[in-house]
C-alpha cells in the first residue's frame, strides 16, 4: 500500500472525536484509538512493511513499549528478523524481576517502538531504565507523532526520533480523500 493510503486508512480506521483526556493530561476533541489499527492484521502488516524502512542499520533489538508499542514491535520483528523485547512500565518485583521481557538487552542497540507520541514522557522513563539495565539506546521510532513536544522532548535529551506520520498528515490523507 502506498504511503498516502496507508495515512488514510489508519485515519479511517482508528480517529475518534469527542472529548478525550491523554496520557500527558491535556484534553482533545481528536483521538487515535491506536488499538483499532493494531488490532487490524491487514494494516498492522503495512504500517511493519513502511516503518521497517525507517529502522536504524546498527539496531539489534526492538523494544516494544507498554503496551501501545508491543504489537508494533512485534510486527517490526516478524518483517524483519530482529529480536524483540517487551518493556514494561516498572520492573517486575518478583521473580525475573525483568524490565524487559525477552532477550537480553545488556550492551545492544535498543531501538525504542511506540505507537503514538505526544509529549514522549513515557519513552523518556524507559529509555532511561533500559539504559539502567544495560542496553544502548539512541534511536526511537513510532507510527503517528502527534505533537510537535514529543519530537522536542525526545531530541532535547539526546534521542533520535523517527515517525512514520505526523497528525497532520493523517488529517490531510483523509481531507484529499474526502474530496475525491
Amino acid at each position: 500500500m502506498e504511503r498516502l493510503a496507508l495515512a488514510n486508512e489508519i485515519y479511517k480506521t482508528a480517529h475518534l472525536t469527542g472529548t478525550f483526556k491523554l496520557r500527558s493530561g491535556k484534553v482533545s476533541n481528536d483521538y487515535f484509538d491506536k488499538y483499532l489499527f493494531e488490532s487490524n492484521p491487514g494494516l498492522l502488516n503495512e504500517i511493519a512493511e513502511l516503518l521497517s524502512e525507517l529502522i536504524p542499520k546498527d539496531t539489534e533489538i526492538l523494544a516494544g513499549l507498554e503496551m501501545g508499542g508491543i504489537p508494533i514491535a512485534t510486527a517490526l520483528s516478524l518483517k524483519t528478523g530482529i529480536p524483540v523485547v517487551f518493556v514494561r512500565k516498572k520492573a517486575k518485583e518478583y521473580g525475573t524481576c525483568k524490565l524487559a521481557e525477552g532477550t537480553d538487552i545488556r550492551a545492544k542497540n535498543v531501538c525504542i517502538i511506540e505507537d503514538v507520541v505526544t509529549t514522549g514522557g513515557q519513552i523518556l522513563l524507559s529509555a532511561q531504565d533500559l539504559k539502567n539495565f544495560g542496553a544502548i539506546v539512541k534511536n526511537v521510532l513510532c507510527v503517528i507523532e502527534r505533537e510537535q513536544q514529543g519530537r522536542d522532548n525526545l531530541e532535547a535529551s539526546g534521542l533520535i526520533f523517527l515517525s512514520l506520520f505526523k497528525m497532520e498528515e493523517l488529517v490531510e490523507a483523509s481531507l484529499n480523500n474526502a474530496l475525491r
